[in-house]
């Protein structure tokens, strides 16, 4: 690939990585700790849930990235939607930096030449450029539900993270 391309293009995929930690960050700060946890039925998951996966999601796809498969032995997927009720708001926010470490420590030294590289997710080859770009989408999916679960936990106490409806 084209090292203008490919360096542009990793620019802008650390661009949008950091835009939907800042998102997450926005939105979850705007509740009391306790609305980390509430759920709106029994069937739905808290945001210290969808932390939790999106952290073991990210250790997983992003440690030793270039040299390992994405799905670690190790990755315990099914426990990331089960929380001990020892749980507490910063072992959430220790999810969510952890995660997110691990996705800047893999991300920001790749150079152009290693887009086209195949790198493996649950066995599956990808490209690098590949694996970017199904992280980012299942990212922005997870940050999409922790904002509307912040905003509907606010209430009226909201404020909106972009332009706000007929303001």
């Amino acid at each position: 690939m084209s090292g203008d391309i490919g360096q542009a293009y990793l620019a802008e995929a650390l661009r949008v990585f950091r835009q939907y930690k800042e998102l997450g960050e926005k939105a979850m700060a705007q509740l009391e700790p306790a609305g980390l946890f509430q759920t709106l039925d029994e069937e739905s998951n808290s945001i210290a849930v969808i932390v939790r996966h999106m952290g073991g999601n990210m250790r997983s796809r992003w440690t030793e990235f270039l040299t390992s498969d994405g799905e670690k032995p190790d990755r315990n997927r099914d426990g990331e939607f089960e929380l001990r009720t020892s749980t507490t708001p910063a072992d959430v926010r220790r999810w969510w930096d952890d995660g997110w470490r691990c996705v800047f420590v893999a991300v920001e030294p790749l150079q152009s030449e290693d887009l086209l590289r195949t790198v493996t997710i649950r066995g599956e080859p990808h490209s690098v450029l590949q694996a970017i770009d199904r992280q980012i989408a299942h990212y922005a999916y997870h940050v999409g539900q922790i904002v509307q679960l912040a905003r509907h936990l606010a209430g009226e106490r909201w404020k909106s993270l972009s332009i706000p409806k007929r303001r």
